[in-house]
């Protein structure tokens, strides 16, 4: 894809999953690439089993001290910023009336609190420099409803709106959009499903299989590059056709 073999790209969450499988594609495309990630020993596997990344540092983005700290470090190590994909994201499965304030605070800190301190730095030094890109992670989950995620749901349903008013403000010098997925077969998914629930979940998406994470990398890249100069504000769904039915679908 057109001038990503220029762009220096950082990435959240990168240490594994999406995050990693995008680290990995943007290498590929010539990129040079930082990652951050609050694990630390996740940080230092990066590096072995990606020799061409520029940096892995470890922070936690629902703490703005440590966003600002990390952006300094990266900036310097890439020598500038020009794409930012707001990956990091955590999930706990239980029913809405057994959510506890302190369950509520913490996916909320990462999922939506994380992407605006992460986001508001990006857009402070794009701002001030060349523009670039910014890519944040929403989910199917934030467009229909879904049992037992409700605080998840919530925080990406805020990311969407999130993503439409950036994208009005920060235009014409950052692009912003939302990318969301449905089901993605990371490893940590994988490990959680037996066979048999693997393939009720197949059964109701019309291509009949998870996304792979590579797939979701390859949109971010699509959406980074010189091909999608004139796309922004936009929530970009890739699951399968899950959704495409409305009520019918679920």
């Amino acid at each position: 894809m057109r001038g990503l073999n220029t762009k220096r790209v950082l990435i959240t969450g990168g240490a594994s999953g999406i995050g990693a499988a995008t680290a990995a594609g943007f290498i590929e495309e010539g990129s040079r690439v930082a990652i951050i990630d609050r694990d630390l020993a996740g940080c230092e596997r990066a590096r072995q089993n990606m020799p061409g990344l520029a940096a892995a540092i470890s922070a936690d983005v629902a703490d703005h001290q440590q966003v600002v700290n990390a952006f300094a470090a990266i900036i310097r190590d890439l020598g500038g910023l020009d794409v930012v994909i707001n990956n990091a994201g955590i999930s706990i499965r239980h029913d809405f009336l057994d959510i506890t304030p302190e369950e509520w605070n913490k996916v909320l800190g990462v999922n939506l609190t994380g992407v605006f301190h992460v986001g508001q730095a990006a857009a402070r030094y794009m701002m001030e420099h060349d523009g670039g890109v910014i890519l944040n992670m929403a989910s199917t989950n934030g467009i229909v409803g879904h049992r037992y995620y409700a605080d998840y749901n919530a925080t990406k349903a805020g990311v969407i709106e999130l993503t439409r008013s950036m994208a009005l403000e920060l235009a014409p010098r950052v692009r912003v959009n939302a990318v969301a997925p449905g089901y993605v077969l990371t490893p940590m998914q994988r490990a959680e499903y037996t066979d048999e629930m693997l393939e009720a979940v197949n059964r109701k998406i019309p291509l009949g299989r998870h996304a792979h994470p590579e797939e979701i990398a390859a949109l971010f890249a699509f959406l980074a590059s010189d091909d999608a100069a004139y796309l922004t504000g936009q929530v970009y769904v890739i699951d399968g056709g899950e959704t495409a039915g409305g009520l019918a679908s679920r």
